[in-house]
C-alpha cells in the first residue's frame, strides 16, 4: 500500500449516528458539509446551491430554516436533492416538528433555546419516531446569560457547560443520537474547549472553527485549528466557516482531510514552489491542471515538480508525476520512467496521462467490486 494512503492517527472512539444514508462516528469516513447562504424560500435557488454542493463532494448540507414559511420551503428543496439536509433551527418548536415531518435528516438545535420542558419532549420525541438525530450547537458568541455572568467572557469551560447543560436534557428524555460542535472564532478556546469535551461524551463531534474569516485567511485559521484537534484524532464531521462561496468549503475541507490522509477523494498534487532551475512554468501549470481535473473523484497522487532535484524522488512515490527536464521534461508512471514531454505539448498530453490513468482505476476497482459479489 502506498505509504501516502494511510493515516497514523488514531481517531477518537464515538457512537455512531446516521444522517439520512451517511454515518457519522464510529469508523465512518470523517464526513464534509457546508450550509446554504441563499433565502431558503426562494426555492429554486437553494436546490441550485445545493447540487453545486453535492457535485463538489458535499457528504451534509445544512439550511438554515428561521420561519415556518423556510420550513414549508424546506419540504420542496427536500424532495429536489439527494444529498441528506440539516435544519438549522433556533427558539421555535415548531418549525422543528415540521421540518421533521417534511423529511429532515439532522436538527440542529439546541434544547435549553427551545423553552418548556413539554416543547423540547415534543421535539424528541418527533426525533425519536422518526429516526432524525439532533445536533447541539454551542457557539461562543451565543453564550447563555447566565454563563457570560458567571465566566465574564467565552471560555473553553464556559462552551463545555454550555454543552452538559443541553446534554444533560436529551439524556434525561433517553434521547442519545446527537452529535455536538463547541465553535468559537478564536482557535485556541475551540481547540480547548473541543478537548475539554473530547472524553466526557460518547457522541460524535462536528468540528468548525466559526466566523473564521474570508476564503484566505478563513481557510488558514480553520486549517490550523482543525487540523490540530483532527491530529488528535478528534472529529466524526466538519464544516469550514468561510465568507466565501459555501463550494469553496467543501474543497477546503476535502483539502485538509486529504493532507492528514483521513480522506481519499480526487487528485492529491505535489506540487513544487517552483525556482529558476525549473524547466516549465510549474505554477502556470498546476493552475491549469486544478482547474481542468476538478470533476475528478477518483484518489489520485499526482506531483509536479519544475526540476531534477527532488523530482525524481516525488515522482516516484506518486501514481503520476512530470519532472522538469533538458531538453525535455520526463514523466514517471507508477514510480518508473514512462515518456519525455516537451514544453509544447506538456500541459494538454499531461492532463490526457492523468485522465487515462484515472479510467484505469476505475476500472480496476469496478472489476473488485465485481469480482467480490460473484464471490459471496
Amino acid at each position: 500500500m502506498n505509504k501516502r494512503t494511510v493515516s497514523p492517527i488514531k481517531r477518537r472512539p464515538s457512537r455512531q449516528i446516521m444522517v439520512g444514508d451517511v454515518p457519522v462516528g464510529g469508523d465512518a469516513p470523517i464526513s464534509v458539509q457546508s450550509m446554504t447562504n441563499t433565502e431558503t424560500t426562494d426555492v429554486a435557488a437553494t436546490v441550485a446551491q445545493i447540487q453545486r454542493l453535492e457535485e463538489a463532494g458535499a457528504d451534509l448540507v445544512r439550511v438554515s430554516v428561521p420561519s415556518m414559511e423556510a420550513a414549508e420551503a424546506f419540504g420542496k428543496i427536500r424532495q429536489q436533492v439527494a444529498v441528506p439536509l440539516i435544519a438549522d433551527i433556533h427558539f421555535d418548536h415548531k418549525i422543528a416538528l415540521r421540518v421533521a415531518d417534511l423529511g429532515v435528516d439532522c436538527l440542529r438545535i439546541n434544547p435549553g433555546n427551545i423553552g418548556k420542558e413539554e416543547r423540547v419532549r415534543a421535539v424528541v420525541d418527533k426525533a425519536r419516531d422518526k429516526g432524525i438525530p439532533i445536533r447541539i450547537g454551542v457557539n461562543a458568541g451565543s453564550l447563555e446569560k447566565r454563563l457570560q455572568r458567571k465566566y465574564g467572557e467565552p471560555t473553553p469551560e464556559a462552551l463545555v457547560e454550555s454543552a452538559l447543560d443541553h446534554i444533560n436534557i436529551l439524556e434525561r428524555l433517553n434521547f442519545r443520537d446527537f452529535k455536538l460542535s463547541l465553535k468559537a472564532s478564536d482557535v485556541f478556546m475551540a481547540v480547548a474547549a473541543y478537548r475539554l469535551i473530547a472524553d466526557q461524551i460518547e457522541q460524535p463531534l462536528h468540528l468548525g472553527i466559526t466566523e473564521a474569516g474570508g476564503l484566505r485567511s478563513g481557510t488558514v485559521k480553520s486549517s490550523v485549528g482543525l487540523g490540530m484537534l483532527l491530529m488528535d484524532g478528534i472529529g466524526d464531521t466538519l464544516r469550514v466557516s468561510l465568507a466565501a462561496d459555501p463550494v469553496e468549503e467543501v474543497k477546503v475541507g476535502f483539502d485538509i482531510l486529504k493532507s492528514l490522509r483521513l480522506r481519499s477523494r480526487g487528485i492529491n498534487f505535489i506540487a513544487c514552489p517552483s525556482c529558476s532551475r525549473q524547466n516549465f512554468d510549474v505554477i502556470g501549470t498546476m493552475n491549469q491542471l486544478e482547474e481542468r481535473l476538478e470533476d475528478i473523484r477518483t484518489p489520485l497522487d499526482v506531483a509536479v515538480i519544475g526540476c531534477i532535484v527532488n523530482g525524481p524522488g516525488e515522482a516516484k512515490e506518486a501514481d503520476l508525476g512530470i519532472t522538469g527536464g533538458s531538453p525535455a521534461n520526463l514523466i514517471y508512471l507508477n514510480g518508473r520512467p514512462s515518456r519525455k514531454l516537451s514544453n509544447d505539448d506538456l500541459l494538454d498530453e499531461f492532463e490526457r496521462m492523468i485522465r487515462e490513468r484515472v479510467a484505469q482505476q476505475q476500472a480496476a476497482d469496478e472489476d473488485v467490486i465485481v469480482r467480490s459479489g460473484q464471490a459471496d
